[in-house]
């Protein structure tokens, strides 16, 4: 089955390969693949209509209905919610709900954002605030603008058991959780973003479904692959054409009905690919055949440090950079565990090679490790590295969900860092929260229940007992207090409101000054010269070139010789001075 988009005068309507679709005067069609069934019936509001079986397992018919109804692919003896579908009547488990995407009054004038402008912010609804809901974060919206933000990067709203949950459990990977808004909250949430000029990233998860709520194993065995074992069970069947096409077109879908302007791709490397015509490179070119009217921007979290997915022509403009983040957190902390054994060796060495060509890690060996990991990254854009300070895995990773400056007390250390991450010419992306030093961890919580619940709870212990730094009593997952205490909340301290315009000052002045710069090239050549602690980078681009003076712990600190536009901090060893000297 072949996809189409249909543009309205209201809204924005793709049609699904799967599930159920709006057509003319009150009709819908519904399509499931099940090849292990020999017959599917869908029941709208208790009416059960047979579908039509078709070739390579797939069924399909029309019946009348109207928007709202409750529905469910009746299959054996059981009613099963579609997977494909855009609400529920309720929770996870029950029957879906009919939405005609059609109806919605879009208003933004919006052309999108190219991505050398880009500075993330990544959000998750449920605790962004109080309400933890769509319209709540709607109305931060102009603090997020104020601050420089230009892009919102969502974690996954995809409906998953409960109501509490990071959203990486999802199951239901066309609907936006009901406890977050829906589908019309969703789309009023990025209505409202493009009217303040700031671009809306989703995160979506492509390398397996929830622990709860997943049926598809029950009536559709072949949509999984025993052979092909991942983290959370068997892995997807990518190389079935129906299965590779329902996570196509969600990324589609996303893109078209909901106005987003990227996505963000979960953990890549756990995606089960058995085929020789790479997934990902097939999410690529689909996205990329299409004129959207507006730039879309592909972000993977890939641990494999490839640099194929980023070359100038490839279809993905960035991937997240942990080895920035485990290099500075090193260096800060002293932690030398688990995945940051490597990076505790020489955290400044590693500085000095994450500045100059990207990664750290571009396949030479690593003491201890004997495991080579990643492939020379110099000649890709540095825009294509986004580098963060925190993030929901780096934190909410740890047993009580500490953030960098919770773990590190001198301010003027964590003041330089800072701008580091946000005055070079990599893709700079906050965290929520860390731009004010919220008090508030982020804890991993979830809303199950029974024996999920309990595995869950001694899992997440019995993770955590082998390490120190980042062990300590684990917060049970799904006690509701656990989610209530990761609510950012806002800037109430005196420090809290120093640090905030401390970053807004430096996202200005990264607008007013590298950006621009950026959009000449997004490939400058890189000059870094270290002597022990202090570090002398140079970024040259076409009329101009970025000069930035730090020192990382140490004495004899000196300013660039040109006219420096911030002097982010001095004392306690560290110091950040930056500079452009144009016409090169």
């Amino acid at each position: 089955m072949r996809l189409r988009a249909d543009r309205t005068m209201t809204g924005h309507h793709f049609c699904k390969g799967w599930g159920a679709e709006p057509e003319e005067d009150g009709q819908w069609r519904f399509s499931l693949w099940s090849p292990d069934r020999e017959a599917v019936a869908v029941e709208i509001d208790g009416v059960s209509t047979a579908l039509a079986q078709g070739e390579d397992g797939w069924f399909s018919g029309t019946a009348a209905a109207r928007p709202g109804a409750s529905y469910g692919f009746r299959i054996g003896d059981r009613l099963y919610a579609d997977p494909a579908a855009r609400a529920q009547m309720g929770d996870v488990h029950g029957p879906s709900r009919l939405v005609d995407p059609r109806t919605f009054q879009w208003s933004a004038d919006w052309a999108g954002l190219p991505w050398h402008q880009a500075v993330i912010y990544e959000l998750h609804v449920g605790t962004f605030t109080p309400e933890g809901t769509f319209a709540a974060a709607q109305r931060a919206l102009p603090r997020l603008k104020s601050l420089g933000v230009t892009v919102v990067e969502l974690m996954p709203v995809a409906q998953f058991e409960g109501a509490r949950g990071w959203g990486y459990d999802g199951v239901l990977l066309y609907a936006p959780h009901p406890c977050y808004g829906g589908a019309d909250g969703l789309k009023q949430f990025v209505d409202a973003a493009h009217k303040l000029g700031i671009a809306v990233m989703l995160d979506v998860v492509y390398n397996h479904f929830g622990p709860s709520g997943n049926y598809l194993p029950v009536w559709c065995p072949s949509f999984f692959h025993a052979s092909a074992r991942t983290p959370w069970g068997d892995g997807i069947a990518f190389d079935v054409p129906a299965v590779r096409a329902f996570f196509l077109d969600n990324a589609l879908f996303w893109l078209e009905e909901y106005q987003l302007d990227g996505l963000r791709l979960d953990a890549v490397h756990a995606i089960a690919d058995q085929t020789t015509e790479d997934f990902l490179a097939d999410l690529g070119k689909a996205v990329r055949a299409r004129d959207w009217g507006r730039p879309i921007h592909l972000v993977t979290e890939d641990e494999r440090n490839l640099v194929d997915y980023l070359e100038p022509d490839a279809p993905f403009n960035a991937s997240w950079n942990d080895d920035w983040h485990h290099a500075i957190h090193c260096l800060l902390t002293g932690e030398d565990e688990s995945y940051y054994v490597p990076f505790a060796v020489d955290p400044l060495a590693d500085i000095e090679l994450a500045l100059r060509d990207g990664y750290v890690e571009q396949g030479q060996k690593r003491p201890p490790h004997e495991h080579l990991r990643g492939e020379p990254s110099a000649l890709l854009p540095r825009t294509a590295f986004i580098n963060f300070l925190g993030n929901h895995d780096q934190v909410g990773n740890r047993a009580q969900g500490e953030r960098l400056h919770h773990l590190v007390a001198d301010r003027a250390a964590l003041r330089v860092v800072t701008a580091l991450t946000l005055l070079t010419p990599f893709t700079p992306m906050l965290f929520m929260g860390d731009e004010f030093l919220t008090e508030a961890p982020f804890l991993f919580f979830t809303d199950f229940t029974g024996d999920l619940a309990e595995a869950v709870r001694t899992g997440r212990a019995r993770e955590f007992a082998k390490f120190t730094s980042f062990a300590g009593t684990v917060p049970d997952p799904n006690d509701p207090q656990t989610a209530a205490r990761s609510m950012i909340g806002h800037a109430a301290t005196d420090a809290q409101r120093e640090h905030e315009a401390f970053v807004r000052d430096l996202l200005a002045l990264r607008a007013f000054h590298i950006t621009p710069l950026l959009a000449q090239t997004e490939r400058p050549k890189a000059v870094v010269q270290r002597e022990g602690a202090a570090f002398d980078a140079r970024w040259e681009f076409t009329t101009a070139a970025l000069h930035v003076r730090l020192l990382l712990g140490g004495e004899d600190f000196s300013t660039p010789t040109d006219p420096f536009f911030v002097e982010a901090a001095q004392g306690s060893g560290f110091a950040f001075a930056a500079a452009v000297r144009k016409d090169q």
